[in-house]
């Protein structure tokens, strides 16, 4: 199979040579090993799962475990560490004794303070995601994304996902197999054993709910009583997700932060092929809601936090980004045909200044005007990402 270049490759590279432990977050499925296998193929380098019975056996035991595993290599990678009795104390000694160490897991389990804790100062966490639109483009062979094939691969992005062994398959039947699949592991190998979750029914339930209100703002006690499930429940099963990194909790934008505290998320998936293969519903066209989820989540994975805003008065805007200082409202549209800033855009223009605003569509023009101080152009997801980078100074 051909190896698909990740966009994290050059950073990754860079934190490895400076610093012992990089642990490496992101879904189950998205990658994590190939790109670690990838980047180590010309070191010494030992590989350990920790899916192994025996493996967390031996664990238990962290001098055995150095002996049978770590000692002699140049670089260890111990995959899915998590599911190791007490991993934090443990890695810190693995790390105190000089080893090199790049560890994994699809939960933010590992981030907890239980865990975290002991390495402060030792450890660099990276996350990695199902791919983004740049890395679909290089998995279809594509060097170049022109405003055509920027748009099949957002078509097929949109309705197939972007985990990497869905991608790299031809055949459509077999990638909604594959997304079926995908669905049953993650929630019986992953989510249901790192977070204790006996009712997978429940959880299903939940999913197909999350799925089909994808993007609504929604109160977990309204989930609860539309669902007879218990708000506790509900609440534990939300944190799960966000936690293994199936969904997106996206709060309201606010000048005076404890409100955000108060008022309702928006929940969006984080790929959208699995959310598809959750309602079992693969349009073969794009809709609006979807590629509002679709931008929300290539966002997240070129690491910005969305927020949206509403005001008393009922203006909307669907996106806004808080870099640095500069505060960046952003509209979706599926379609523009000629640039147009809404009403609702203009209010927040008018109430926060800022000096950057962006409307992202899937398909349209491509032009640029000026509101008082603030320029808002109008551009495809691609460009949006490399502008937002340009603006937080990131590597485009």
């Amino acid at each position: 199979m051909m190896y698909v270049q990740r966009d994290l490759s050059d950073r990754f590279r860079m934190l490895s040579d400076a610093i012992n432990i990089i642990a490496l977050v992101g879904p189950r499925q998205c990658g994590k090993t190939t790109f670690l296998k990838h980047i180590s193929k010309d070191m010494d380098a030992g590989y350990v799962t920790f899916d192994d019975p025996d493996v967390r056996s031996i664990f238990e035991d962290v001098k055995s475990f150095e002996g049978e595993y770590v000692v002699g290599n140049g670089i260890t990678i111990l995959d899915e560490v998590q599911y190791g009795s007490d991993p934090g104390i443990k890695l810190k000694y693995l790390a105190d004794r000089g080893h090199r160490l790049w560890i994994t897991s699809s939960s933010e389990i590992l981030l907890s303070k239980d865990v975290l804790s002991y390495l402060v100062g030792r450890v660099s966490i990276l996350r990695l995601y199902p791919f983004n639109l740049n890395e679909m483009g290089r998995a279809r062979g594509h060097g170049i994304l022109t405003e055509d094939i920027e748009r099949r691969l957002v078509t097929e992005h949109l309705r197939f996902g972007g985990y990497p062994g869905i991608v790299t398959q031809d055949n459509n039947i077999v990638k909604v197999e594959l997304l079926k699949s995908l669905n049953e592991t993650l929630l019986l190998k992953d989510i249901s054993r790192a977070f204790a979750i006996e009712d997978l029914d429940a959880m299903q339930r939940l999913l197909r709910y999350l799925a089909w209100n994808s993007g609504s703002a929604m109160a977990i006690d309204g989930i609860s009583s539309d669902l007879g499930i218990s708000f506790q429940t509900v609440k534990k099963y939300i944190d799960a997700l966000f936690k293994s990194y199936l969904i997106i909790a996206v709060p309201p934008y606010f000048t005076n932060k404890g409100l955000e505290i108060v008022k309702q998320s928006r929940y969006f998936f984080l790929d959208q092929g699995l959310k598809n293969g959750i309602i079992n519903d693969l349009p073969l066209f794009p809709e609006g809601r979807a590629f509002e989820n679709y931008i929300v989540s290539e966002l997240y994975k070129a690491g910005f936090r969305p927020k949206y805003w509403r005001s008393k008065g009922g203006a909307e805007v669907d996106i806004v980004l808080e870099i640095g200082r500069d505060v960046i409202p952003i509209e979706v549209k599926l379609t523009l045909e000629r640039m147009k800033v809404e009403r609702s855009m203009r209010s927040f223009i008018d109430k926060y200044s800022p000096d950057r605003a962006f409307i992202v569509r899937y398909k349209g023009i491509k032009e640029s005007m000026v509101i008082g101080s603030c320029r808002v152009d109008c551009l495809g997801p691609s460009s949006l990402i490399r502008e937002l980078k340009k603006i937080g100074c990131l590597d485009p």
